[in-house]
């Protein structure tokens, strides 16, 4: 059978997304979406990037864009890089990207321009790293910036979770537009929890990786989930996004 597996944010912790591809063992048909955020924070997020650009010449793999993405590609297209994203992490990535020849330079950056800013499957599910705002969607959205940066839709689906029913006039327009909804960006370590978290129908798979937490992977159809070590173990010698 097919398997579709969701996978939080990695900011440069290459180490723990290869934990996590061994543990999956990994079939050809199944796919693999990644909630964005693939750099920032751990050293290796130039290799991170080599190791998904490899990684989808042999799997079906789906990128969403996140909010440190933009923020490298525009690095990437201008060499200017922002102050605010150099204090965020930013400045590990680039670091990691000293004395790249030009054309790995522009492969990475094809990379970043084709990511997407959401994604919809069959079963309308869907998967977007921070959010929308739009009652009709993120077709409907009007600031592009929501789809990497919003909030308010992880923290509507917790408050609303188990108190009003899902018939009520009361419950979100915004949740019943999808069957599922997938996201990154907010780490659940914010509400001590370091594993996937659920509020109404809308799950969070960013675990903290690139702070004190793990990586985790979450199959959609079984809610089984995966989990790499704790990212600060695996980088001893780093402060990843901890000193922010």
């Amino acid at each position: 059978m097919k398997r579709t597996f969701v996978i939080g944010d990695i900011h440069g912790a290459l180490k723990a997304i290869k934990q996590i591809i061994h543990q999956l063992q990994l079939q050809k048909n199944d796919m693999l979406i990644f909630a964005g955020d693939y750099v920032d924070g751990w050293s290796e997020s130039f290799e991170v990037i080599e190791y998904l650009l490899d990684l989808q010449k042999e799997f079906n793999c789906i990128f969403i864009k996140g909010n440190h993405d933009a923020w490298c590609q525009q690095w990437l297209e201008t060499q200017v890089a922002d102050k605010t994203w150099l204090a965020h992490g930013g400045q590990s990535t680039v670091d990691g990207y000293n004395n790249k020849p030009a054309e790995v330079l522009t492969r990475h950056l094809l990379f970043f321009q084709q990511m997407k800013n959401y994604f919809v499957d069959d079963q309308n599910r869907l998967f977007i790293h921070a959010g929308f705002t739009s009652m009709h969607g993120p077709e409907g959205e009007v600031y592009a910036s929501n789809f990497s940066w919003d909030r308010t839709l992880w923290e509507m689906a917790l408050t609303m979770d188990k108190r009003i029913k899902k018939d009520s006039k009361l419950y979100p327009k915004r949740l019943l537009l999808f069957k599922e909804i997938y996201l990154g960006h907010t780490p659940t370590l914010n509400y001590d929890v370091d594993v996937p978290m659920q509020g109404c129908n809308v799950w969070n798979i960013d675990t903290g990786a690139g702070f004190y937490g793990k990586l985790s992977a979450l199959n959609i159809d079984t809610k089984e989930f995966w989990q790499s070590d704790i990212c600060k173990n695996l980088y001893p010698n780093e402060k990843g996004r901890n000193n922010i």
